[in-house]
């Protein structure tokens, strides 16, 4: 399975509010991060809930507090699957 984004890639989050399940937490929507790394192909788990099975590579995005939060110097680190990124 092909890789979209590399390690420091920006990426923004959907801001898709699905009424079924999700794995891309209300806070995280809409928000810019960096990709840092990969955390493997796994099923979305958002079509697992409802008996789809659909891999897809799923990366870590490191986002900072205040871009999250509005507040704070640490940062968040996020696995989120293909489908929640898009290109900054």
């Amino acid at each position: 399975m092909s890789e979209r984004y590399r390690t420091g890639d920006r990426v923004r989050t959907s801001t898709v509010d699905p009424d079924h399940h999700t794995r891309l937490p209300h806070y995280a929507r809409g928000r810019l991060g960096t990709v840092i790394g990969h955390d493997g192909v796994h099923p979305l788990a958002d079509l697992s809930a409802r008996g789809v099975q659909q891999p897809q590579q799923v990366y870590l995005v490191r986002f900072s507090a205040r871009e999250l939060f509005g507040h704070g110097d640490h940062s968040v680190t996020l696995s989120l699957w293909e489908d929640y990124l898009s290109d900054e």
